[in-house]
């Protein structure tokens, strides 16, 4: 049977192919899961015409596509679209319309309420998989379409139709629309009194908040009154008192960027140095891909049960429309033995936990360890509804917290409960995102305290890590010319029109060079991955001495040259991709991202620095850059890349042996940003 398909007549804007679950499993090196913004319309098109969570649609904004269909079909589309028609005669929202081979499908405007636009067809579109989804990541150039928007004239293959469910009419079933949102959320993980004050959080719930133009997949800006901080600064984690140690954020986490609430999106990054005082339910999520500019917004803080009833609901609704009824009872973790305490049982004795205490001015946390010999001090709370954030050690860089919270990553990793979703390290943190309809966060909250107990001493371990060796070039011109655009941006910012000379003044180094010098002669180690996408690192140098202290854009850049190299606080990041980005800027490396063809004979993954490298920096020209960027993306060259070690106590020898040296550089350096603090302000 010769393979049918659809042929994009006109591609309308930035419609691109997206499927329900997108990518799962890769958020620890910064793959986000793309996937339909607005799942809940596309789970219900897709199944109105047969078709499984797996298959293939189409997402659209302002204008959809005209499509030409060259086999009798089945089309189904939802959301923000009021205007579409098969040869002429109207198509209603969720009403499913049998295509005759030749017909015309034209999607017509998302012109609102609502902002995009999605449709299904029966069999689904069937582009290959990568990474496990066919969703298309336009930002990192994979999936869907050659990782791109569709284009007139491509043509779209469907999948087998053969075994697929009855079709169903949800055209009473798909969400309503308008231009005034609630977002219910779960308060924290962060919050007062350490980030926000007690007037600050109950700012962010009262307000409403106007959607920003710069909406998109990889987040929803909203525009509203300034954060109400509890403190001035973020220490070394940045100038600004948004600023924290990298660490993980969920899909509907709103971190405040600077003063600027933002919303992860389904495209958004996985790793960053912003707190997140709040984030949206699963079952509200859909909204987030119909925020149009303009719209309003209010935070709605819920309880964790009224959460879980949401999605609980929604759930019941999709499997109705299925035909799958009712799910399995929700499974549990066999209790932890070794005395690892966990939340009170409730009065069923069922093995789930008694009602949270709820405020909305602090972060219920779902479990709390003082520190007790080599184990740090750590605290266990929600963030959002399927994700829990364990935060360990004083809120500075300590290696050794950082080494402790690799060991219960991997421990996790090893004794992975079923409905673990995804597990993220951060600087002294550790995101775990789960299936909710398997694993509730108090039964994961109490295996992670079991795991915890029974850690080595950080202090003893050694990690067998690698050596890597990049070129670097200074000053390079797209480095350049990510300062000259955000100029328009913060035209009276400090870091105006040079980052170095700006790294140069609130270090006091003598010479612009001088910062060159460090970055050079620093042993940089990976302490997160997927800082900004796709693998990019987030590394400290191992001495202190060469620990360059800078701050953090405010409001970030709306777009950073691939594998620009920044400094942010004490930290350097590699850009994996084109994006937004905060750090300073210095000057650019060669990929740390490379998905080509499988080769038998080369490491499958396309991440191509690990946690725990140890990175040197060897200067190089713009064009000899160039030529090693153009073979490494070719699969030609590879990285520089020897054996290695890495321990605690290598760093704890060296600290001791040039403890006054240290010490007077930290003091040095601490005055001279103080100065430009003050300059600041004056």
């Amino acid at each position: 049977m010769a393979a049918t398909k659809v042929t994009v007549v006109d591609a309308g804007v930035q419609t691109t192919v997206q499927d329900i679950d997108g990518r799962r499993g890769y958020w620890d090196v910064g793959v986000p899961p793309s996937g339909a913004f607005d799942e809940f319309t596309f789970a219900l098109v897709n199944a109105a015409v047969g078709n499984p969570d797996t298959a293939g649609g189409l997402e659209c904004v302002v204008r959809g596509p005209v499509l030409a269909f060259d086999t009798d079909t089945l089309v189904c589309v939802g959301g923000g679209l009021t205007d579409a028609s098969v040869d002429g005669w109207p198509l209603s929202p969720g009403e499913v319309r049998r295509v005759r081979a030749g017909a015309v499908l034209d999607v017509g405007p998302v012109d609102g309420p609502g902002m995009r636009g999605y449709v299904a067809v029966q069999g689904g579109i069937d582009v290959p998989r990568v990474l496990g989804s066919r969703a298309t990541f336009i930002l990192g150039g994979f999936g869907g379409v050659e990782g791109r928007p569709v284009l007139d004239g491509d043509v779209l293959p469907l999948g087998r139709r053969e075994n697929l469910a009855a079709p169903v009419e949800v055209v009473d079933l798909l969400p309503a629309l308008g231009g005034e949102w609630e977002l219910r959320v779960i308060a924290g993980p962060h919050g007062a009194p350490e980030h926000l004050t007690v007037e600050g959080v109950r700012e962010l719930f009262a307000t409403s908040w106007r959607v920003d133009h710069r909406a998109d997949r990889t987040g929803v800006r909203l525009v509203g009154p300034m954060p109400g901080w509890a403190r001035t600064d973020g220490g070394e984690a940045g100038l600004h008192p948004s600023n924290v140690h990298d660490s993980a954020y969920p899909v509907g986490g709103i971190m405040l960027s600077g003063d600027t609430p933002v919303i992860v999106g389904k495209d958004g990054p996985s790793l960053g140095g912003f707190v997140v005082p709040a984030g949206v339910i699963g079952a509200d999520l859909w909204k987030l891909g119909q925020l149009r500019p303009g719209d309003t917004v209010q935070l709605v803080p819920v309880a964790p049960d009224d959460a879980e009833a949401a999605m609980r609901e929604r759930r019941a609704l999709l499997d109705l429309v299925r035909g799958l009824g009712d799910r399995k009872p929700c499974a549990q973790i066999t209790p932890v033995q070794g005395g690892a305490e966990g939340p009170a049982e409730g009065p069923a004795g069922d093995g789930r936990t008694a009602p949270e205490r709820i405020t909305w001015d602090r972060p219920a946390q779902l479990a709390e360890r003082p520190a007790a010999g080599h184990h740090p001090a750590y605290s266990i709370r929600r963030s959002g509804d399927r994700h829990l954030l364990l935060e360990a050690g004083p809120s500075s860089l300590e290696l050794t917290v950082r080494v402790w919270i690799h060991l219960l990553a991997e421990a996790l990793r090893a004794d992975r409960p079923d409905g673990v979703a995804e597990i993220v390290e951060g600087v002294r943190s550790v995101l775990v995102k789960v299936d909710d309809a398997v694993l509730r966060l108090p039964d994961l909250a109490r295996h992670l305290v079991g795991l915890a107990a029974d850690l080595a001493d950080p202090a003893t371990v050694v990690l067998d890590v690698r050596e890597v060796t990049m070129p670097m070039a200074f000053d390079h011109p797209e480095a350049h010319e990510a300062m000259r655009r955000y100029q328009s941006v913060n035209p009276t910012a400090p870091w105006n029109p040079d980052n170095v000379e700006f790294i140069r003044r609130v270090n006091d180094l003598p010479q612009r060079d001088d910062v060159f010098g460090v970055v050079t002669e620093a042993t940089y180690l990976v302490v997160g991955l997927g800082d900004v996408y796709l693998g990019a690192p987030v590394a400290v140098p191992i001495d202190p001495r060469h620990r360059l202290v800078t701050t953090k854009y405010n409001p970030a850049r709306t777009w950073t040259p691939q594998n620009a190299v920044g400094i942010g606080g004490i930290y350097l990041c590699i850009y994996g991709m084109e994006g937004p980005g905060g750090y300073q800027l210095v000057g650019r490396t060669v990929p740390v991202w490379r998905l080509i063809a499988e080769d038998p004979g080369r490491d499958p993954k396309p991440w191509l620095l690990r946690q725990f490298d140890r990175i040197r920096f060897v200067p190089v020209t713009a064009e000899e850059l160039a030529l090693q960027r153009a073979e490494i993306k070719a699969g030609v060259r590879d990285l520089d890349i020897r054996p290695a070690t890495f321990s605690v106590a290598e760093v704890a020898a060296l600290e001791e042996g040039a403890a006054d040296e240290i010490a007077l550089v930290r003091a040095h350096r601490r005055a001279a940003f103080d100065a430009e603090r003050q300059r600041w302000v004056s």
